[in-house]
């Protein structure tokens, strides 16, 4: 498995200057993040450390000219958007941004591109399913045609309680997945797999790595802390009782978590996601994140 993390965490880097902090901090890859060059809408979101809008062959062998003169790989290319959106026009433009973001990661030589399913929060769970149907064939055949799994994350994007029950990504539970695997059934078509969210929901995050084994595209490392005294205060259905965590200082067990990996023979990048609220005032203390969640998982991972 290679050790890395996900770029979004340092927008205020260049993409050489990132390349260059993973050299020296010792990670073997970086996830890297394209949204459109723009303003971001939420938080973890909008950065752009490679611009596909006019991805060219050019534009790729300088990219991996890069990568080879530091010695760091790149897993794969990430952009979330909501591909679902109860905004027509919102799930439009991010339809077209995707293809070009699965377009550039062929240029690269890439084998992987990472994102969500999307939803209509306004729909239940059944109507976004049928929206599913129409609109992911299409890009799990652009993803076919150009060599790419799609890899997508588990996260249910609930965040404020007009999200309520089922959030933003449709894609947040292995009764979902295997409602989605068998509508498209492609090889290309898998799982970026975070366990943290699966804390969010107090589910097991173990036996979906063997369930789904053969789905497992990606993976990103980030942990969840449950406040119980919250918890039990407002309940299930109440917000504002979990706080992602980097690794090591939440609910999860790293050494379980690898070892079920490696069960499975799962060989693919390992990604540190921080969304730690604790780490993030300063450029300082978000490189700090990464060497100490670099520190928690590198002794597991050899």
């Amino acid at each position: 498995m290679q050790l890395g993390f996900v770029t979004a965490i340092l927008p205020d880097l260049s993409f050489e200057e990132v390349l260059k902090f993973a050299a020296a901090e010792q990670f073997d890859c970086v996830e890297v993040m394209c949204w459109p060059v723009g303003k971001a809408e939420r938080k973890f979101a909008g950065v752009t450390h490679i611009d596909v809008t006019d991805f060219t062959q050019a534009a790729a062998d300088d990219v991996r000219a890069l990568c080879d003169k530091h010695g760091v790989s790149l897993s794969g290319l990430g952009y979330y958007p909501n591909i679902l959106s109860a905004d027509a026009e919102e799930g439009r433009v991010a339809t077209a941004h995707l293809k070009k973001v699965i377009a550039a990661a062929r240029l690269l030589g890439l084998s992987n591109t990472n994102t969500f399913i999307g939803a209509d929060h306004r729909r239940n769970a059944d109507e976004n399913f049928d929206l599913f149907r129409k609109v992911w064939p299409d890009l799990i055949k652009f993803a076919e045609d150009h060599d790419q799994k799609i890899g997508i994350e588990n996260c249910p994007m609930l965040f404020t309680w007009d999200e309520w029950p089922a959030g933003k990504n449709l894609a947040y539970s292995p009764f979902v997945w295997r409602r989605m695997f068998e509508a498209i059934p492609s090889r290309h078509f898998g799982l970026n797999y975070d366990p943290s969210h699966m804390i969010l929901q107090m589910m097991d995050y173990l036996q979906p790595i063997y369930d789904f084994r053969d789905r497992l595209f990606h993976t990103h490392a980030k942990d969840m802390k449950i406040d119980r005294q919250k918890l039990d205060d407002r309940g299930i259905h109440g917000l504002g009782w979990s706080t992602p965590k980097i690794p090591g200082l939440g609910a999860i067990n790293w050494a379980a978590w690898i070892s079920s990996l490696t069960d499975v023979g799962y060989r693919g990048p390992v990604c540190i996601e921080v969304e730690d609220d604790s780490f993030r005032d300063t450029l300082d203390a978000r490189k700090q994140s990464l060497r100490i969640s670099r520190n928690v998982l590198r002794p597991l991972l050899g």
